[in-house]
């Protein structure tokens, strides 16, 4: 049995699942992985399979027919999901963002509505706070709901949704003028219903095509165009505005904590891939592994592995509590890409000549892993939260 990336305290149940995630993993997306990348095809069955798990319903109170599993499970899942083929984690993420926006600030209207839905994948989730000049200044949405006499009209550019075109439900930030003080205080959550695929897909609803990728193929990344979208005040996530911009930074830490996970199980991958060819490729007479430069270069990445494994378990824990924790998922989130791009690299290296061939896995995740460094906020990104934080907790007395 493996040594590495094992969670100690798993119930019969949490291990029970882990299991059957690892089989599926094993036996349904690693083999087929290599040829739906590089055709950047959709993992139609793959998604089919992971709704017989009840992947889609994880973290879904059982009340709603879900599993009802905490962050941590769904974590250790995406580790798994990801460590077989980074882009399936992708098309769950955002998915398990809308879910968990519902569950904690939905009210019970919206709740009983959707999330039976969502739990068997019938509905499935995207999630909108970027734009084309937005990046990580999130007060700068320029997305606007204007009120009208039977609710709001909505017009804008959103950016980067994941699951855009396959999503049937999105979770979208915009600004709407609440007569608050402060920007963030002027930003509301809409539900924003459509039909699946690309065009038109509802009123006032576009979603123009794929943004083509370096990596993380499969799943689809899309624009949004709002322009004019007519929606009731029912929609409004919680059914108050005013309270998006919060909303959103609640989804984005968890969100944090799932592109950690993906960056650990590409990591975890990229660990086995070198260990395996450094066993397999003989030089100068004896396996590489013998050679003294590889054998360091593999207790390394396997202690950066051991490493994030355990800063992404603590912040899921963390956050299970109900604790607030964007010190250490912000910490997890940079130190779980930085490693990962380090592991996969030294990987690479590892594979010599052959790591640069279509042929071998390591060239997926070579590009794969380059997501983890942007996703849910650069590393300077977390440094600015975490930095600011510890301030605030070590400021000097008198």
């Amino acid at each position: 049995m493996a040594r590495l990336a094992q969670t100690e305290g798993l119930t019969e149940e949490q291990s029970e699942i882990l299991k059957a995630v690892r089989v599926f993993v094993d036996e349904q997306i690693i083999p087929a992985a290599q040829d739906l990348e590089h055709a950047d095809e959709y993992p139609q069955e793959i998604v089919d399979g992971l709704k017989e798990l009840g992947v889609f319903g994880l973290t879904i109170p059982e009340e709603f027919g879900g599993l009802g599993e905490s962050l941590l499970t769904y974590a250790l899942v995406v580790e798994e999901i990801a460590r077989g083929w980074m882009s399936v984690s992708g098309v769950i993420n955002t998915h398990f963002i809308v879910a968990y926006l519902l569950m904690q600030h939905g009210t019970e209207e919206q709740k009983q509505k959707y999330l039976p839905r969502m739990a068997t994948g019938e509905v499935r989730g995207a999630f909108s706070m970027s734009e084309p000049g937005l990046g990580s200044d999130v007060s700068a949405v320029s997305t606007k709901a204007t009120k009208t006499d039977d609710g709001y009209s909505i017009t804008g550019q959103k950016m980067w949704l994941t699951n855009g075109a396959t999503s049937t439900l999105v979770a979208v930030l915009v600004k709407t003028d609440e007569g608050a003080e402060s920007v963030y205080k002027n930003m509301t959550t809409f539900l924003v219903e459509k039909e699946a695929g690309f065009g038109e897909t509802a009123q006032g609803v576009t979603v123009p095509g794929k943004l083509e990728k370096m990596g993380y193929k499969g799943v689809e990344t899309t624009e949004l165009i709002l322009d004019g979208h007519k929606i009731g005040a029912e929609q409004i996530l919680g059914g108050v505005p005013g309270k998006g911009f919060f909303q959103m930074m609640d989804g984005v830490e968890v969100g944090r904590v799932n592109v950690a996970a993906r960056a650990c199980g590409l990591a975890i991958r990229g660990f086995e891939l070198g260990i395996a060819y450094a066993q397999q490729r003989k030089t100068f007479g004896k396996i590489i592994a013998d050679h003294q430069a590889v054998l360091f270069r593999l207790a390394e990445m396997a202690t950066k592995v051991e490493t994030i494994h355990n800063m992404m378990v603590r912040a899921a824990r963390l956050k299970d509590t109900g604790q607030r924790m964007d010190v250490e998922a912000g910490m997890a989130k940079m130190l779980a890409s930085e490693y990962a791009n380090e592991v996969v690299e030294d990987s690479f290296r590892i594979h010599g000549g052959y790591g640069y061939s279509k042929e071998y896995e390591i060239e997926r995740l070579m590009r794969e892993v380059k997501f983890m460094l942007i996703g849910e906020g650069t590393s300077d990104i977390q440094k600015m939260i975490i930095g600011r934080s510890l301030l605030k907790d070590y400021a000097l007395k008198g």
